[in-house]
């Protein structure tokens, strides 16, 4: 197998620890995240005036000669799947893909083949430059199995690590489109008594809470305000639907991107979605609000009304500002024009 050095000196006034200080002043051209550093020190291939030193707590001090030895990109395990793709955008460094509902992102014990991993191997091909030292798309984010809508995926080194760090700073726009139960309103006086719920101008809903994995069902994410992770979701109504109004599209944008972050959110707020089965999305309906046959196609539409409409961030590579949309998919399209064809009141 192929190897390729890295060496450099640490400079002046280095942190303290090896790791962070490698992340520091590691030439920017060797494309190595923070994480796929650790793991080189933790195989020893990195060295310090020579000596192999494995601690990432190791004491440095400027002017230390450092060396690096990072192997050649090697095949992936997962095996590539020719399945048709909606790519968006691509060029050398990433890759914009519209996700169908169905497709899980990446293999799983529960879904070993089949998925946008699967189908990128077979799309990139020899294109893929290696991410994490194997020849592979770097995801950097997901949207769930059933969501559909927009992801980046990286398909170099230098493209995982810049998207990375877009998505730690929370600086990448996304916007989602979301059909509800019920209408989020700043007057409604139940909504007001929800922990962890405020408006904003605009009757703009923010939902500002803790979220981490549910004690007893695996599967699910759970609302919280001690511990878990922070979570900030805010949500516009854009159209009502019903007489009285008993649906409501959504257009909602993460401040954070957490597992399930806009269903849990949303079902806390008592505005579940629509078709969503794991957070209580399959609701009665006010009698005579909407037509019996529009009522019928909301009761079993068969996955949450969810899609990633927008995304935009800075090119690694090139720095340049993209954004994409994508439409909504058939299903959301055809439910919606259902809908419209009743009452439907704009939002205010």
């Amino acid at each position: 197998m192929s190897h390729r050095r890295i060496d450099f000196i640490l400079g002046d006034s280095p942190p303290a620890r090896l790791d962070k200080a490698l992340a520091r002043d590691v030439p920017e051209e060797a494309n190595l995240s923070r994480t796929r550093l650790g793991r080189l020190i933790a195989d020893g291939a990195v060295t310090l005036d020579g000596v192999k030193v494995q601690d990432p707590r190791a004491k440095v001090a400027e002017g230390q000669a450092v060396q690096i030895t990072v192997e050649e990109a090697a095949e992936s395990h997962i095996l590539p799947e020719d399945i048709p793709l909606s790519v968006v955008f691509e060029d050398d460094d990433l890759i914009v893909i519209d996700k169908p509902a169905g497709m899980v992102v990446h293999p799983a014990p529960g879904s070993p083949s089949g998925t946008l991993v699967n189908a990128l191997l077979a799309h990139c091909g020899d294109d893929l430059s290696g991410v994490g030292g194997m020849k592979r798309p770097g995801i950097v984010h997901r949207i769930d199995k059933d969501t559909t809508g927009l992801l980046v995926v990286a398909k170099s080194d230098a493209a995982h690590h810049g998207l990375a760090a877009q998505f730690e700073k929370h600086t990448v726009e996304r916007y989602y489109q979301t059909l509800v139960y019920g209408v989020p309103d700043a007057n409604d006086p139940r909504l007001r008594g929800v922990k962890g719920a405020s408006f904003e101008a605009g009757n703009i809903l923010r939902m500002t809470t803790q979220l981490a994995r549910h004690k007893t069902d695996r599967q699910r994410q759970a609302v919280l305000f001690q511990g878990g992770r922070h979570a900030v979701t805010r949500a516009r109504t854009v159209e009502r639907f019903g007489t009285p109004p008993v649906l409501a599209l959504l257009e909602c944008w993460l401040d954070t991107g957490r597992t399930h972050q806009i269903r849990v959110h949303m079902s806390h707020a008592g505005h579940g979605l629509v078709g969503d089965a794991t957070y209580g999305g399959r609701r009665k309906l006010a009698k005579a609000a909407l037509p019996e046959a529009t009522a019928d196609a909301i009761r079993a539409f068969p996955r949450q009304a969810l899609h990633a409409a927008v995304l935009g961030f800075e090119h690694p590579v090139t720095g340049e500002s993209l954004r994409f949309e994508a439409p909504l998919p058939s299903d959301m399209a055809a439910l919606l024009q259902l809908l419209r064809e009743g009452p439907a009141t704009p939002s205010a």
